[in-house]
């Protein structure tokens, strides 16, 4: 996700995704929820649980990133008693719809003793874990990146998995790492062996599911809330000039100010205390809260995270994370000549993002001088600063200062 931050404390909103998903838990009626968080998060997630206390929340850390396995042994130590259990798993990046949960829960209260296992219907290729389903749909095996050619089924893992027995889990777990095995995919090998000795279910899933991967899933996780907004909401204290014009699903922000010329047309999200200027267009996108839509700016099918300064500027596509400063007459660019798919590169690969129109993905507190340019799927480190009129075609790390070096000649107009 670099170089984007802990993904599940993103804000699609007006609260992170962790909170509106354990309100959405809570509401379908758990009780109880283990968070497994890294050192780096355990803390500001601890506090976010904290402010949610119709659920019940304990917060274990994972010390090293070992794989979603070793995740569930870390949250099995705080589940104490296991024998009997039933425990549901998902992973709070996993954007689906309601319906699954409770779709998921019925069946289980209508037989106790299956496991389920939801698997999303894809006619295309998908880089993840298959399931192997027979014709009474029970599921007999998992098999990982099995390839477009020896796909054994269309139904693809996604991790809201509700099985019956924890204890046979973790034991499962325990072996599989006693094993030696050096992948990370303890957990599919976990359940490919209990899948043999105990029943699991699938439960087709074919409404929405958006993963957060890669930093420009950001937007089409954005998307889905924006999905969601239905019908013209202004909050509070907002300033909306006589001669601004809101179109469309459209929610606006406590003490929010859209001035003359200003255009938001939805679906579109404007945080509370941000402004708006004279002639700027927002479209299809989250401008999240104290931001500065300056003068002219136009910001489209973007996601734009809390106090970015924006002014005379084009941002299409994009991810701006909190803190960003993007000077007058910079722009995104997002569509290559060809018209072809925007790669990008992910750990020294380039990896095709599925989107024929990418801007740039920018990081925390960056600075980002006039007159910048960026390439198709350009990414830019937190805390960076890039000088006026640098065109950038290639990512900048965390903390770099990148500019172009121009030589001035002056001669008398007589000489010259």
């Amino acid at each position: 996700m670099w170089p984007i931050r802990e993904k599940s404390l993103l804000r699609f909103g007006a609260e992170p995704l962790l909170a509106a998903q354990l309100h959405r838990y809570a509401a379908l009626g758990f009780e109880r929820a283990v968070i497994v968080a890294n050192p780096d998060t355990a803390e500001d997630i601890l506090l976010l649980a904290a402010g949610i206390p119709e659920l019940s929340t304990q917060v274990v850390v994972q010390q090293e990133p070992r794989g979603m396995g070793d995740a569930i042994l870390t949250a099995a130590t705080a589940l104490g008693v296991l024998d009997g259990l039933p425990v549901m798993i998902t992973q709070v990046h996993d954007v689906v719809e309601e319906s699954l949960f409770a779709h998921i829960l019925e069946r289980h209260r209508m037989n106790p003793a299956e496991s389920l296992i939801t698997g999303a219907q894809m006619s295309t290729y998908f880089p993840g874990g298959y399931l192997i389903v027979d014709e009474s749909q029970r599921i007999t095996g998992i098999v990982e990146k099995p390839g477009a050619e020896n796909r054994p089924s269309n139904f693809v893992n996604v991790v809201v998995h509700l099985l019956a027995d924890a204890r046979s889990l973790v034991d499962a777990l325990l072996l599989e790492y006693a094993s030696g095995a050096t992948t990370d995919d303890h957990y599919e090998r976990a359940l490919d062996a209990l899948m043999r000795a105990h029943t699991f279910r699938i439960v087709p899933y074919t409404d929405v599911w958006k993963a957060l991967k890669y930093p420009w899933h950001v937007l089409d996780v954005m998307n889905v809330f924006l999905g969601r907004l239905k019908g013209q909401h202004i909050g509070k204290n907002v300033f909306i000039s006589d001669r601004a014009t809101i179109s469309g699903d459209v929610f606006i922000g406590e003490g929010a100010k859209l001035f003359p010329g200003s255009a938001v047309v939805g679906p579109a999200y404007i945080g509370a205390g941000t402004v708006v200027g004279n002639n700027a267009l927002v479209r299809s996108s989250m401008v999240l809260d104290h931001c500065e839509v300056g003068f002219t700016t136009e910001v489209a099918r973007s996601y734009v995270a809390d106090s970015v300064s924006m002014h005379a500027c084009r941002v299409l596509d994009s991810v701006l994370m909190a803190g960003v400063n993007f000077s007058a007459g910079c722009t995104t660019a997002n569509l290559r000549i060809d018209h072809g798919n925007v790669a990008s590169s992910i750990k020294g690969q380039r990896i095709d993002s599925g989107r024929d129109k990418l801007g740039a993905i920018i990081g925390a507190n960056t600075f980002v001088s006039v007159d910048v340019m960026t390439m198709p799927g350009v990414k830019i480190g937190a805390g960076s600063e890039v000088g006026p009129g640098t065109h950038v075609h290639q990512d900048i790390p965390d903390g770099m200062r990148v500019y172009v070096k121009q030589e001035l000649i002056t001669v008398s107009r007589k000489e010259s």
